[in-house]
């Protein structure tokens, strides 16, 4: 193997490890360092940004452990056939990395992949090195996310959730066919049997023993995992109503997108060019209404199975059902206020407190913080009346993108 220099080393696995979507860093324990005890923290403000729920921007050191595999995933740029430049790191240099980037205040915390080197166990068994060297040696008390490879052994996944405030284990494709197809050594009965293991374990942490003492910790900002959009002949549809059964079976934090991006020396059975990116920004935003909007995966889709590409898809879906529209806004109940275009949660409940003292105008929902150039057509109160807008067969056209001449050159 040729002898790499570190900064050679991180540029081989900073840029491998681009392709995995799936590292903000929402959900973990607010710890610091202010007692002087221990470095790092997981409340700072901002080489990788991931931001919270809270708009928080949280920088991570983003790299593999090394891009050497032995396994052979057609879609994947670090596959054992791919003839890339290959580099390792050792335990201590992700360490020494990690602990250097923090001082210079560019990261906040750690997300660790890596190709599988040997086996399943023996590379899991050196990340799990890696944080724990972290925790215990270090104290580092900053953010660590740990991509969990789903072949490890449950003790090692159990260590793992120990030193790492987030674990996740991709599903890499929304359907079982095309797994078996682009990467035989993976299968989904191992990938969702490490999801139950992770969520079973996350729960356990959660109870308190007989004495009234809490678990071990493990894993607080929960589990997530990735899907590649446009590697397969998936569906928008399917990729939600999978991403809809993972929520609701391994209670997930998050489902990431990732639109396939061509490879060198791709295998015959891959698209020759990448999905448009507007289709992975849809998918996260019909994600977006599922966990917060009270929609289900099956209305979202329209029967194509595609979404719309030029308008949302609270939009579209509202589009689709005029017939539930224009809403009273001072009458609707909570879930039909949430499927109003351009009013969110926020909103929903300033509306819901501020009518129970007096009814509302127009111009109240401009105060509120509603985004009326999207609603109006869809809600009826005092100062408003959308008239015909509802019936108007010209309304997508109010809100898609005007047409473009395209260049011959």
């Amino acid at each position: 193997m040729v002898q790499r220099t570190l900064p050679e080393k991180l540029s081989i696995l900073a840029d491998a490890a681009k392709y995995d979507a799936s590292c903000a860093s929402s959900g973990g324990e607010r710890r610091g360092s202010r007692d002087g005890k221990g470095i790092g923290s997981t409340t700072g403000a901002g080489i990788c940004h991931a931001w919270a729920p809270d708009g928080r921007c949280i920088s991570l050191l983003k790299v593999l452990l090394t891009n050497f595999c032995i396994y052979d995933c057609a879609y994947c740029i670090n596959r054992v056939s791919s003839r890339v430049e290959r580099a390792r790191f050792s335990v201590e240099e992700v360490v020494s990395l990690t602990l250097e980037f923090y001082r210079r205040n560019y990261i906040e915390g750690l997300f660790l992949s890596s190709g599988i080197i040997r086996s399943p166990d023996d590379t899991m068994s050196e990340m799990v090195r890696v944080a724990r060297t972290l925790r215990e040696r270090e104290h580092f008390r900053g953010y660590i996310h740990l991509k969990t490879i789903p072949d490890a052994a449950p003790e090692l996944i159990a260590e793992a959730g120990k030193w790492a405030d987030r674990l996740s284990i991709n599903v890499e494709l929304p359907t079982e066919t095309a797994l078996t197809q682009l990467a035989p050594e993976k299968s989904v009965q191992t990938i969702h049997g490490a999801m139950a293991e992770v969520k079973a374990r996350g729960e356990a942490a959660k109870d308190r023993t007989a004495r009234g003492t809490r678990a071990p910790r493990f894993a607080p900002a929960g589990q997530s995992t990735q899907m590649i959009v446009g590697a397969d002949p998936a569906t928008d549809g399917e990729i939600l109503r999978k991403s809809s059964h993972l929520y609701n079976r391994f209670a997930l934090r998050r489902v990431y997108y990732s639109a396939f991006s061509p490879i060198p020396d791709a295998s015959r059975m891959l698209p020759l060019i990448q999905p448009p990116l507007v289709r992975e920004h849809r998918l996260y935003q019909a994600d977006w209404l599922m966990r917060n909007y009270g929609f289900d995966a099956t209305e979202i889709a329209p029967p194509t199975g595609m979404l719309d590409l030029q308008i949302d898809p609270k939009l579209a879906w509202a589009l689709a059902h005029r017939a539930l529209f224009p809403v009273d806004v001072n009458r609707a109940p909570r879930e039909m206020l949430l499927r109003i275009p351009g009013i969110g949660p926020r909103s929903v409940e300033r509306i819901l407190k501020a009518r129970r003292h007096r009814t509302l105008r127009y111009e109240d929902l401009l105060a509120i913080g509603c985004v009326l150039k999207h609603a109006e057509p869809f809600i009826t109160l005092p100062g408003w009346s959308p008239r015909a807008l509802p019936d108007d067969a010209n309304l997508r056209a109010r809100f898609a993108p005007a047409p473009e001449q395209l260049s011959l050159f």
